[in-house]
């Protein structure tokens, strides 16, 4: 049901992409998350570790089995019913059920079930953290659209910026009214311009290319999407690594992943350890069988005869008469057969450990360094995870200020292509001075643009790190 699931939700985000044609934030992390194969084998991981978990708490139950055997023997044997030899062939069975619970084993079985179940939370853990890696990758790439479409829709202002004025040059110089190479010099920057924009259209199809690739869903080049919110650009962040990195601690499903396989190694080493303790078990069992050979006699006829002994009255010899029975034999029927060898038995066994090879010891000794790994991990995860913080919150702060500060950039161009616009227009400066000051400012609003995008991007990674929602 869940592979039909997530082929039925793939087909449906095809057709409603090639038909909308508009995609939001939300909408691509969710099909991402409902095509992404890494996403789905975490997800079967879980659903075995669920198996597991589920199997260690059923192997506290009885177990019950039955059994049933039937057969032919010819020649010499021994009757099962009557335990005696016959020389015939027969047919036999036997049947029976027994069931054993295990009540002691030094909390094996109960240190196992602690400890599929750590494993179980952290299977959800390393599910959500596989979920958690591809929303940030699509954000990424989300952002990187945009970005082209912005920089491609800038590259076209600039263009025509450049186009007026090239059309307004070529009239000056049929005229003979400017130096042909201020013409020839705006007629190069419009061929510039028409280059980046050329750029820009193929940097943007590559990066809705790049996007409809993490989705798993078919590249289509009239897709559009939707705009994230201004509030997402407004500069600034308001808790500090430290916080950033406290919250993680608590809140980041990779540091949740790692501590609990740690704690289910310890629980492992304890379950493995029980083995050397001895168990006591409780059984019982119900039995029957059945043979063809099985017969009873059954009385016929009784009377009394006169037999060749005789006795002495008055003097006569009177004969002596004993009581003559006939008997025949007849088939026991299966029915009374099954009820009449039926048996019962209760048994309370116990098995000590004295000597397996050591195997239960070496287990543990593995289990004990897989424990020591699984603590390694955790620490290190740790480190790297602090570490990530802090270089995330310096990129942000760098960002940040690099947003401002182009920011105050393109403000200035932007006053300083105005008045060397002015000028140009009337003659005052040549060519040279204006592409200039317009590249600079063109250079000045692409770099903005970069900066702006770069920003969310940064604040986006810490939000990840800290466990909120990413859109």
């Amino acid at each position: 049901m869940k592979k039909i699931f997530i082929l039925a939700l793939f087909i449906q985000s095809w057709q409603w992409l090639h038909a909308q044609n508009r995609l939001s934030l939300k909408q691509a992390i969710e099909t991402g998350i409902a095509n992404n194969i890494d996403v789905n084998q975490a997800q079967l991981s879980s659903q075995r570790a669920a198996v597991n978990l589920r199997q260690a708490k059923q192997n506290m139950f009885p177990d019950l089995n039955i059994t049933a055997d039937h057969g032919i023997n010819q020649g010499r044997s021994i009757d099962p019913i009557s335990n005696s030899f016959v020389n015939q062939q027969f047919g036999y069975g036997s049947y029976g059920a027994s069931s054993n619970v295990l009540l002691f084993n030094g909390f094996s079985v109960q240190n196992n079930i602690k400890s599929n179940a750590l494993s179980y939370e952290a299977s959800k853990m390393e599910l959500q953290q596989a979920k958690d890696n591809l929303t940030i990758n699509i954000i990424l790439a989300y952002l990187q659209v945009l970005s082209s479409q912005d920089i491609l829709i800038r590259s076209e202002a600039q263009a025509a910026v450049t186009e007026k004025q090239v059309d307004r040059l070529a009239k000056l110089n049929e005229a003979g009214a400017i130096k042909p190479a201020d013409y020839y010099d705006l007629k190069g920057q419009y061929a510039n311009d028409q280059v980046a924009i050329a750029e820009g259209k193929a940097a943007l199809e590559t990066a809705k290319l790049n996007l409809v690739q993490l989705l798993n869903i078919p590249y289509n080049k009239t897709l559009e999407l939707e705009r994230i919110p201004e509030e997402m650009f407004v500069m600034g962040y308001d808790n500090t690594p430290e916080k950033v990195y406290q919250t993680a601690l608590t809140q980041f499903a990779q540091v949740k992943s790692v501590h609990l396989r740690s704690l289910g190694a310890a629980k492992q080493v304890k379950s493995i350890r029980g083995e050397l303790f001895p168990s006591l078990f409780l059984g019982a069992g119900i039995n029957s069988n059945y043979s063809s050979a099985a017969s009873q006699s059954y009385l016929t006829d009784s009377k009394y005869v006169a037999g060749s002994d005789y006795v002495l009255i008055g003097g006569n010899q009177e004969p002596v008469f004993t009581k003559q029975e006939t008997y025949a034999s007849r088939k026991i029927s299966y029915g009374d057969q099954l009820n009449n060898n039926l048996f019962t038995s209760v048994n309370l066994g116990l098995r000590i450990p004295v000597f397996n090879a050591n195997r239960v010891r070496n287990r543990i000794r593995t289990a004990k360094i897989d424990q020591k790994n699984f603590e390694l991990i955790e620490q290190n995860t740790k480190t790297q995870l602090q570490q990530a913080i802090e270089r995330a919150y310096v990129n942000l702060t760098t960002t940040s200020d690099k947003y401002r500060i182009i920011t105050d950039q393109v403000t200035a161009f932007a006053e300083s292509f105005r008045g060397a616009e002015v000028r140009f227009n009337a003659g005052a400066i040549n060519s040279v001075d204006y592409l200039i000051a317009k590249n600079n400012l063109d250079r000045a609003n692409n770099n903005l643009i970069v900066s702006k995008y770069d920003f969310v991007l940064r604040k986006k990674v810490l939000d990840y790190y800290e466990g909120k929602s990413l859109w």
